[in-house]
């Protein structure tokens, strides 16, 4: 980083975001805007905290690595929103503040004085994100729901697997991640339209995990809408493209992933059969996905030849997208993770120096970087009461004798 780089403050540096969110969508999308350079308050319950903290082993310093993946660059205080002293903290906080987040249960924080409605009459400029399970409307709008049960009820379970295994479910928790993903960009859009808006008002955003997971669905998702084709399992291979699929070789597994007629050209005069890239039935990418079930034995009749190896270094000579399946200490050890620098150090207060995939975001004149670790539960408490609201050191201690923080 440029010592440029480094005077020049971040993208989102000035902007305050005050995060209710728990467990993983609302963390997530708020680490993406403190990374970004916001300062995020993270309210956590007093004692408890995110429940993400409990969700382990391993641990790190007594933190679950969990909750350490999607909780850096934020400020934690504790504050009892069941008390009216902790919900009138709340809406102080509020009202310094750009941005809210949160994930509670359907009409929880309305019951609370802390919906949108009450909090933009005293802050109008107030951008409100609220992360729902299945949206704000509709039969199951008061349902909670963990990622886990929308990847099965938004379809994705049943597009996931092999005929063999059955349906299951992606190996993260995706749409927890995908809603994190649509909730930052939404929340950068509106600070954007409150710019450009001469009363410069905020307004209510809402994304739900129901809704992502059927965005998710992308092309499949599209191919079942054109042709009202209900589609099955299909393991590894894909449903438009053929071949695109992992195939044995000589020893280990390779991925090899054919998305033009061109690359297959090439890929058949590698192999020395060119009378595949002539042949009707599969010169062409329809004809192929019409006909796997007679070419792919055939492909995989002939990866069997060489090691994987040799196949990757072979077809990436050609341009021809192809890798071999690692586990995750191959993955943190390749060249390529290395030279990109994504595993990144941070002194964290009670587990030392811990191991963080940095974010993927690039910008050349305003870079992300890792500022604070992943916070203790309450450790900024004081910190924020003093800097945002302006209380002494007596009303801060009057507040914990209470159980308000």
């Amino acid at each position: 980083m440029s010592e440029n780089q480094k005077n020049r403050p971040a993208a989102l540096a000035g902007i305050r975001v005050l995060d209710l969110g728990r467990i993983l969508a609302g963390p997530y999308c708020t680490q993406i805007l403190g990374d970004l350079g916001a300062d995020v308050v993270k309210v956590e319950q007093p004692g408890l905290g995110d429940g993400s903290r409990a969700w382990g082993p391993p641990w790190a310093g007594g933190e679950a690595a969990y909750y350490l993946s999607i909780n850096r660059n934020k400020r934690s205080m504790t504050l009892n929103l069941k008390t009216a002293e902790g919900q009138a903290i709340a809406r102080q906080l509020a009202a310094r503040s750009d941005i809210l987040i949160e994930n509670y249960k359907f009409g929880e924080l309305k019951r609370l004085g802390l919906d949108y409605e009450t909090l933009a009459k005293e802050n109008p400029g107030l951008i409100y994100c609220t992360i729902s399970s299945y949206g704000p409307t509709g039969p199951y709008k008061e349902r909670p729901g963990f990622d886990l049960m929308i990847q099965a009820q938004g379809g994705i379970m049943s597009i996931t697997g092999s005929p063999e295994s059955g349906p299951t479910r992606v190996g993260v928790a995706v749409v927890d991640v995908t809603t994190g993903l649509y909730a930052a960009n939404i929340i950068q859009a509106a600070l954007f339209a409150r710019e450009r808006d001469p009363q410069k008002r905020g307004q209510k955003l809402e994304v739900s995990l129901y809704e992502c997971a059927l965005a998710w669905l992308a092309n499949v998702g599209s191919n079942f809408l054109v042709s009202g084709k209900t589609p099955h399992l299909m393991g590894n291979a894909h449903p438009n493209l053929v071949p695109y699929q992992p195939f044995e070789t000589a020893d280990i597994p390779i991925v090899v992933a054919i998305g033009t007629d061109a690359q297959y050209r090439k890929f058949c005069q590698l192999v020395e059969r060119p009378d595949l890239a002539t042949d009707p039935h599969f010169a062409a990418n329809p004809g192929r996905v019409e006909n796997r079930g007679t070419l792919i034995p055939i492909l995989q009749e002939i990866m069997l030849n060489r090691p994987a190896a040799e196949w990757e270094e072979l077809l990436t000579k050609l341009d021809i997208p192809a890798g071999t399946i690692k586990t995750l200490d191959k993955v943190f050890d390749d060249k390529q993770t290395k030279a990109l620098e994504i595993v990144q150090e941070i002194q964290h207060p009670t587990a030392g120096k811990v191991k963080m995939v940095r974010s993927p975001m690039h910008l050349s004149e305003t870079p992300t970087r890792i500022r604070h670790a992943p916070p203790l539960l309450g450790q900024h408490t004081d910190e924020l009461l003093r800097e945002i609201l302006g209380l002494s050191g007596e009303e801060i201690e009057q507040l914990r004798e209470k159980k308000v923080i």
